[in-house]
């Protein structure tokens, strides 16, 4: 059992189940107004792990709530809530398609950064291609998969391509960094561009090549309530969760960088 959920059976057995739900995940659970409510969040593709984590605190710490977790690049779910898809919460893995939304007309107050992301190379275990620099991706022959320019991952990786003044030929795009991995991990690429937590969340499917350049495109992970979602008081909650000392906890050890 998780440390927060752990905490929430604690208050419930001292008979504290009224305190207010904005304390967060850890300290208080939720009165009855929760129960029976569903908090759908549309979050990118690199924070499944971290939000499946958090998502299960907080249904803990609500008791009778479900959150609905949609995960994808990041560009997709700006689209989909700009074109009216229901959703309480929009976590992105950057500050630009978090923008999209906004000129929609459809964040609820001003986006929380909550979290930082740079890149590293995945390769497959053996590390066929002697991957060794960010250069060495241009290398003739080498398979490399990239993400997609609209995409965070991809926006970030055409920043190094002009930093360094590397040109890469990528033998495909994809629409997120975990079809990025999944190429890299089914021994489709001999090498991958993904965020440092997802090379370490797959652990010894990849073998991680870090490389001084990332520093130079750090992405930047705002979260904001949408303006028409069902459930502003959740949306609250769960954004003072994931911005809280129990959300931090669980970013810094996915490997998560602080805003």
């Amino acid at each position: 059992m998780r440390p927060g959920i752990r905490a929430a059976a604690a208050l419930a057995a001292a008979g504290l189940m009224g305190c207010a739900a904005a304390a967060g995940l850890t300290g208080c659970t939720a009165p009855a107004r929760d129960a029976g409510k569903t908090l759908t969040v549309f979050a990118a593709a690199s924070l499944q792990a971290p939000f499946t984590a958090l998502a299960e605190e907080f249904e803990a710490a609500h008791p009778g709530t479900t959150v609905t977790l949609s995960f994808a690049g990041s560009s997709d779910l700006a689209t989909q809530i700009s074109q009216g898809a229901p959703a309480d919460v929009f976590a992105s893995a950057d500050t630009k398609n978090m923008a999209k939304v906004g000129e929609a007309g459809l964040v609820e107050g001003s986006p929380r950064d909550f979290a930082t992301n740079v890149l590293t190379i995945a390769v497959p275990p053996e590390n066929p291609a002697s991957i060794a620099t960010f250069a060495d991706l241009a290398k003739p022959g080498v398979r490399t998969v990239i993400c997609a320019e609209q995409v965070p991952c991809g926006a970030a990786t055409k920043t190094l391509e002009k930093e360094t003044g590397t040109t890469l030929m990528p033998v495909s795009e994809e629409s997120s960094v975990t079809d990025v991995l999944g190429k890299v991990v089914s021994g489709e690429a001999d090498a991958g561009l993904v965020y440092v937590t997802d090379a370490k969340a797959a652990g010894s499917k990849v073998q991680a090549i870090p490389f001084p350049e990332s520093a130079r495109a750090v992405n930047t992970y705002p979260i904001t309530a949408v303006r028409n979602g069902k459930n502003k008081e959740l949306a609250a909650d769960f954004i003072e969760a994931v911005t809280g000392p129990d959300g931090q906890r669980i970013f810094r050890g996915a490997g998560f960088g602080t805003p």
